[in-house]
């Protein structure tokens, strides 16, 4: 049951975090582009990277399984949004933003792989 509860927890962490940044990316930058969705699903690429690197490597940092469901499937699943970004890429390629829907789409693939290795890395130091 305590991983249930964890998992419960961190998921609704994360979407209060993910509603709180996506709110104050959407006050900066404005609806046309979803910068709020690229930084949240970035940074939690990153977080993801990171505990996993500092968790899930020979000889590292012990943790609990419960923390680690609770930070990664939890915290991480609850802040990434990638229905959000699926629905995002749709309506921009809906509305004839073809470029932009495919620049989205790309960037944010290569660069939540790139967060995820950097936060490997860094967990491994």
């Amino acid at each position: 049951m305590g991983t249930w509860i964890a998992v419960a927890v961190g998921g609704a962490l994360g979407s209060i975090a993910r509603f709180w940044l996506g709110g104050v990316m959407m006050d900066l930058t404005g609806p046309r582009f979803p910068w709020g969705t690229l930084l949240i699903n970035v940074v939690g690429s990153f977080v993801i990277g990171l505990v996993g690197g500092f968790t899930l490597t020979p000889m590292r940092i012990a943790m609990h399984p419960d923390l680690r469901i609770f930070l990664m499937t939890g915290v991480c699943g609850g802040f990434t949004t990638f229905s959000a970004f699926s629905l995002q890429t749709l309506e921009l390629m809906q509305s004839g933003d073809t470029g932009p829907a495919l620049g989205y789409a790309a960037g944010s693939v290569v660069l939540c792989v790139i967060a995820t290795w950097c936060g490997w890395m860094l967990g491994r130091l």
